[in-house]
């Protein structure tokens, strides 16, 4: 079995700003990070190797030079190859050039049984470009995966719902979404690291994967970013109190008044 993870490499949110002026995310000495639910996704997808000797996992993802170092992770935790498809042309891609140029790079690896991914990544939190590559490579789809089983050439998976979960069989090859509640990652090991910094990293640019400049990154973008910007902070909220219901009551009306609410 072929199992391909698409990952992506995202600014570490608990640290993210936004300039006051450009409206613009301040990357410069912000730390990169794997995406967490792409972590659950490849653990996933090492979790079935486990079980099945012969599986391969294989990563992939679109981004800058630097990316490669969030593959080597990848690699340290397990995976036996990476690809990452960088290029000028792939700047400034909504969700829709995204899953097209990562769909062209799945395409050219081919014999892929499954194709796994998180549900949604934390800079961007539109859960879109999973259900789009699978649309793109004819496959069928299911989203929000908690639990995952391999059987007969079928995955058999439970969906995430608000209040349980469907049980959802699905022929091979597919492209499931995953939660965080799927699994817990696993670490890199010290062989791993080491091993990792000794692989090659395929490179491939959009002539490598068969696309035109116009059919990727902000040209083929029918969605963009207008501005972004932190909210401003609200006050702080007032506790009212007392010893009945009605006392209490009583004062949240007083205020009302004063405050010409009502």
């Amino acid at each position: 079995m072929r199992i391909l993870v698409c990952a992506k490499q995202v600014p570490d949110t608990n640290e993210v700003r936004i300039d006051p002026v450009k409206g613009t995310m301040i990357r410069e000495g912000v730390p990169s990070i794997l995406n967490p639910d792409d972590a659950n996704a490849l653990e996933a997808a090492l979790a079935i190797k486990d079980e099945n000797p012969g599986t391969e996992v294989i990563v992939m993802t679109m981004g800058p030079p630097q990316a490669a170092e969030m593959l080597r992770e990848c690699l340290a935790m397990g995976a036996d190859e990476a690809y990452l498809l960088s290029d000028r042309a792939f700047g400034g891609a909504d969700t829709w050039a995204t899953s097209a140029t990562l769909a062209a790079g799945i395409k050219k690896i081919k014999k892929i049984d499954m194709v796994l991914a998180g549900r949604q990544a934390i800079d961007g939190d539109t859960a879109q470009v999973g259900s789009q590559i699978a649309q793109r490579l004819k496959m069928p789809v299911v989203t929000y995966v908690e639990d995952i089983k391999i059987a007969d050439k079928k995955a058999i998976v439970h969906r995430q719902m608000e209040d349980g979960y469907e049980v959802i069989e699905v022929e091979l090859p597919c492209l499931l979404t995953c939660v965080k509640e799927l699994n817990e990652p696993r670490y890199m090991s010290i062989r791993g690291i080491m091993e990792a910094y000794e692989q090659p990293i395929t490179t491939w640019n959009h002539e490598d994967i068969g696309l035109s400049p116009e059919a990727c990154g902000l040209n083929a973008s029918p969605t963009q970013v207008f501005r972004s910007f932190t909210p401003p902070a609200k006050g702080g909220g007032e506790m009212i109190t007392g010893t009945t219901v009605s006392e209490i009551a009583g004062s949240l009306v007083s205020k009302l008044k004063e405050k010409h609410i009502i």
